[in-house]
């Protein structure tokens, strides 16, 4: 919504104006709505923009289902700093007995899941976290750089159609040496705010934290943006007093490469960053910031998703 003095934030107009459009579809699930035809091509274009600007960087492409290992999961430490968000899979072990009164249950409109048993399997976290395992062993003297994109999952169950437990990443994940890392970071948040920029986004860069659990966790965020480690990429997407993080980077210093036994040409323990693209909350700032119907959207914003 618009009126004379700018833009105007009301979470379910934004939301109902999206349904009416075609662009999400409802589903029964809080933060698991479906997309249309023509939020999945904006989506796609931008993150084909992303493509083109970094095609000279030499990043290796790779893809991973939207599963990772339990032990990844324990190894990295999600479950001591992020038990709230994690996605566990479970699945039915037993024998046709067993199938039989869970069968009972469903069809009674009673509980079952207590009949199912966790499988090896765990919803993606974070869509870096299957990349560490790979950089394993002595880097080349440059270190390496890979990209993917993949779906990541959080249980934060909300109406706020940028809070959604099943999302895409455009990641870019570094790992080097400390200054190569860091250097890397900072060239590619200045790279970032002029790619969103140049989409005539309102965007801006702050120093973040990420959400940790419990009361040690308030002391690792405070941490965590003393350290700069984290920064994200701002934009008023469903409150102006609180812009949507539509981009983000990771510093992780040696958290990684100590776990994954990464090492650098010279010996030393190596050093990882991160930067992701929201893609779902990048098209949905295109679509508050430009309208319903990219049609209508300014021909240099449609010029470069559209070339």
């Amino acid at each position: 919504m618009t009126d004379a003095t700018g833009p105007t934030y009301d979470i379910d107009s934004f939301y109902q104006g999206l349904v009416e459009h075609g662009l999400i579809i409802p589903s029964e699930i809080q933060g698991g709505y479906g997309r249309g035809a023509v939020f999945e091509d904006i989506l796609e274009r931008f993150n084909d923009l992303v493509s083109r600007t970094a095609k000279d960087d030499g990043a290796e492409p790779m893809m991973f289902p939207p599963i990772v290992p339990r032990t990844l999961i324990e190894k990295v430490g999600y479950m001591d700093n992020f038990p709230h968000l994690c996605g566990s899979i479970s699945s039915f072990f037993g024998g046709e007995k067993d199938a039989r009164a869970l069968s009972e249950c469903v069809h009674a409109g009673e509980r079952w899941e207590d009949r199912l048993d966790p499988t090896e399997a765990m919803l993606t976290p974070a869509a870096c976290y299957p990349v560490y395992p790979t950089f394993a062993g002595t880097l080349p003297a440059g270190g390496r750089l890979a990209t993917l994109t993949g779906w990541v999952y959080r249980h934060e169950p909300s109406p706020e159609p940028t809070r959604l437990q099943a999302f895409r990443m455009r990641e870019f994940i570094r790992v080097g040496t400390v200054d190569q890392v860091v250097a890397w970071r900072n060239a590619w948040l200045e790279r970032g705010l002029s790619l969103l920029k140049s989409l005539q986004l309102p965007v801006a860069s702050d120093v973040a934290n990420d959400p940790f659990f419990g009361r040690a966790g308030k002391m690792m965020a405070a941490s965590q943006r003393d350290q700069r480690l984290k920064f994200e990429i701002l934009c008023p997407v469903i409150s102006a007093d609180n812009p949507t993080a539509i981009c983000s980077f990771n510093w992780h210093q040696d958290h990684f490469s100590a776990t994954f036994d990464i090492k650098t040409s010279d010996g030393e323990v190596a050093s990882t960053a991160c930067l992701g693209f929201g893609l779902e909350r990048v098209t949905l700032a295109l679509i508050k910031t430009h309208g319903f119907d990219p049609a209508t959207w300014p021909a240099e914003v449609r010029a470069l998703l559209w070339p």
